[in-house]
């Protein structure tokens, strides 16, 4: 595998940065800017800016957290995701922003806004979004949440009979857990860890004076603590707090503002108020710096907690005074503060949306068993006879567990070969690799310890496989491997014969029921020979560039799919009916960008569904008036990326793991491979595809503004949701 073609520099070092200070947002220039065609397709004006697009993607998240058609607990749901997804883009992409300023390296995005520009234009764009998120949640949720008999109050408003049950509780249990850390000439201003919720307590001293303490709230309990039935329970009971049946609850941080009398004794207790401050999480490291990347990354995880602030949110009436002392400590700038009025770290909301209220939530569905798979036969067998679709969630994720302990137990198979990115804990997968080694099978797992926030979880299944006797391999030097492949080598009557099962979603039993993903079983020899040689590479060392039917970044994807667009452009200038459609997470390489504003020049009809960050900008006359871009936001998160290319009539589908970004295409190994029945591929095609692209419940159309616009049915017609559509077509795409 060849090196990467370029690379951030990474190192411990970063956590020594220095903040940066930026001015106040202003009168900044507009954005997006008016289209020109100045300088050809380097003309700026032709990319939109890939973090203020990403806030376009999570306001579609919160407009799901306001539509009143979507059910209450479900509503709460994408409140909450809205809140993490903000936390993972501050921790991240604001993180990379200040450091690039920190550092004076810039790295110049194809529309060359500035470090500083972004970071103004983040805030101003970010400001009314969450005040609309704080308005939807006081003024519409919460009121039908309280409408549906769940209701979260507020501690003074509480009777007398649950506010003594709560102090109890809080004596009990909270208070052992609280420390309290004084900060003034005596006490230096205590770390304030990543994520998390605190109280700013002042306190009155001698003499009129003012004292102030940091107070965290631990993780350890719930954020929404529950509220004793008055009526039901007289006297402070553990069971009593925790009662599931209970649909009263409040904010811990309320209960804990309330009773700081027993925790300064003596000393009268003027304000709380709460604050979090969000920190550089990104733990990317140069591998050739690393002599053992294992301690290495269970090092910096634990580093984590330490990086440079990023963002500080405070309650919206604490005082200016206590603003200062936190603004100061933490050296954060104006574009880095954000005044809330409401909870902080909705993230936590999920503990609500989990509350078992089946009318309040989407109708539960069991996933679908292919009919290849009905049969009773074993799994080779099936595979044998013909390639195999999977799509998750609508069908089940039990075969591709199943693939693996058949291959464990059975006494012809002699190896097995799997990448692992983000398994999540408890993984079936896992326990099932580690079986085929007690079974003495040769197991070889590429274990990704870089994936992003599952570090922790990877670092643990990594030494477990080690410990079985399963071999372990972290990596690729300069690459994360984020492709989703499993071999299995068996021993048959007419030889060797490799099964392969290709994705284009993690091997996460839990995220296959929220994803939707797609994967292909089979045992094409060219394809199966194409993945041994992905594995040799992944495991060894090899610069193999050629290969039968895979597209394998960083070495031929990029390279592949703009020659595909560009055999689309040739055979539309000769035959017409030139047809590109794309399904993906992410549209940001620039290269990939030009090659299909020359295609829609030339004529050929583009397609794209992006869910997430889109730089191409559509719509544009005498460049990408041929282009139309949509995104969908529903009930599952749209994971699979899907090419397809008309090719003549003929037809090409790529199905894998890579979004059109720099990073999949130069850093990182990744798989894209081909449908090759023809079965399967109509069904991607004409079921799949084709449902996804006309859908009017649930996709936004993107417009030349940069802005994102509901799609409606057409006039007599109703909504038609692609999501509910598959539910109803699921374990149907192998019956032609």
């Amino acid at each position: 595998m060849k090196e990467p073609k370029s690379g951030r520099t990474r190192g411990k070092g970063k956590r020594a940065l220095q903040p940066v200070f930026l001015p106040q947002p202003a009168d900044e220039k507009p954005y997006p800017i008016p289209v020109r065609l100045d300088e050809g397709f380097e003309d700026p004006s032709l990319y939109f800016n890939r973090e203020l697009n990403w806030i376009e993607f999570n306001r579609r998240v919160l407009e799901e957290a306001m539509d009143p058609s979507v059910p209450l607990l479900e509503r709460v749901k994408f409140m909450a995701i809205f809140s993490t997804n903000l936390d993972e883009f501050f921790m991240i992409r604001v993180a990379g922003l200040l450091r690039q300023l920190s550092l004076g390296v810039l790295e110049a995005p194809p529309d060359r806004m500035t470090p500083t520009e972004q970071l103004v234009l983040v805030r101003k764009k970010l400001k009314p979004i969450l005040a609309q998120q704080i308005e939807a949640w006081k003024k519409d949720i919460l009121p039908r949440l309280s409408a549906e008999g769940i209701r979260i109050h507020r501690y003074e408003e509480l009777k007398e009979g649950p506010k003594k049950q709560l102090r109890a509780y809080f004596r009990e249990e909270i208070f052992p857990a609280l420390t309290p850390l004084a900060f003034d000439a005596g006490h230096p201003f205590p770390h304030i860890s990543n994520l998390s919720l605190n109280l700013a307590v002042t306190l009155k001293g001698p003499k009129g004076s003012v004292r102030l303490a940091r107070l965290k709230i631990p993780t350890i309990f719930p954020r929404l603590l529950r509220v004793p039935d008055e009526g039901k329970v007289n006297r402070y009971d553990r069971l009593g707090m925790k009662d599931p049946r209970s649909s009263d609850f409040v904010w811990i941080e309320d209960v804990v503002a309330a009773n700081l009398d027993l925790l300064f004794p003596g000393i009268p207790v003027v304000s709380a108020h709460p604050f979090r401050v969000i920190r550089d999480a990104d733990l990317e490291i140069e591998d050739d710096e690393a002599p053992d990347l294992l301690t290495v990354m269970e090092e910096n995880v634990e580093q984590r907690q330490f990086g440079m602030p990023v963002c500080l949110a405070f309650d919206k009436t604490m005082p200016a005074t206590v603003k200062r002392v936190l603004i100061e400590n933490l050296r954060v700038g104006p574009c880095q503060i954000y005044s809330v009025e409401g909870p902080l770290g909705m993230g936590d909301l999920m503990e609500l949306a989990a509350l078992d209220r089946p009318g309040q939530k989407e109708v539960p569905f069991a996933p679908a068993l292919p009919v290849p798979l009905r049969k009773g036969q074993d799994l080779f067998s099936a595979i044998r006879a013909r390639d195999i679709l999977l799509f998750h969630p609508y069908d089940s994720f039990k075969p591709v567990v199943d693939f693996i302990t058949e291959a464990a137990r059975d006494p012809d198979v002699l190896a097995i070969k799997q990448t692992l990115y983000r398994v999540g804990r408890n993984s079936p997968v896992v326990e099932a690799l580690l079986e085929a080694r007690e079974s003495g099978k040769q197991v070889m797992a590429m274990v990704e310890l870089k994936a992003r926030f599952d570090e922790e979880n990877n670092i643990q299944w990594a030494r477990e496989l080690e410990r079985a006797g399963v071999h372990v391999v972290y990596g690729v030097l300069g690459l994360k491997c984020h492709a989703k492949a499993t071999l299995v080598v068996r021993r048959e009557s007419d030889g060797i014969r490799r099964y392969v099962h290709l994705g284009t979603g993690n091997y996460n039993a839990v995220t296959a029921r929220q994803y939707t993903d797609l994967g292909l079983f089979t045992c094409d020899p060219d394809i199966g020979e194409d993945v041994v040689d992905v594995f040799n590479a992944i495991s060894g060392y090899s610069m193999k560039e050629d290969y039968k039917k895979l597209l394998v970044a960083p070495v031929n994807m990029r390279e592949g799919i703009r020659a595909r667009i560009e055999r689309e452009v040739a055979l539309h200038e000769k035959e017409g009916g030139g047809t590109i459609l794309f399904k993906l997470n992410a549209l940001i390489d620039k290269e990939c960008i030009q090659a299909l504003y020359r295609a829609s020049q030339k004529g050929v009809g583009i397609d794209l569904q992006v869910r997430g960050i889109c730089c191409l900008r559509p719509g544009v006359k005498g460049l990408s008036e041929n282009i139309r871009v949509t995104s969908i936001v529903g009930r599952f998160l749209e994971h699979p990326r899907i090419f397809w290319f008309r090719n003549g009539g003929a037809g090409e589908i790529l199905l894998g793991s890579a979004d059109l970004m720099p990073r999949n295409l130069e850093r990182r190994v990744e798989i894209l491979f081909p449908v090759c029945d023809p079965g399967l591929a109509s069904a991607i095609r004409d079921t799949i595809l084709e449902t996804h692209m006309q859908d009017t419940a649930k996709a936004r159309v993107l417009l030349q503004d940069g802005t994102y616009a509901r799609v409606r049915p057409k006039p007599g017609g109703g909504p038609l949701n692609a999501q509910r559509e598959m539910i109803e077509k699921r374990g149907s795409w192998n019956d032609s």
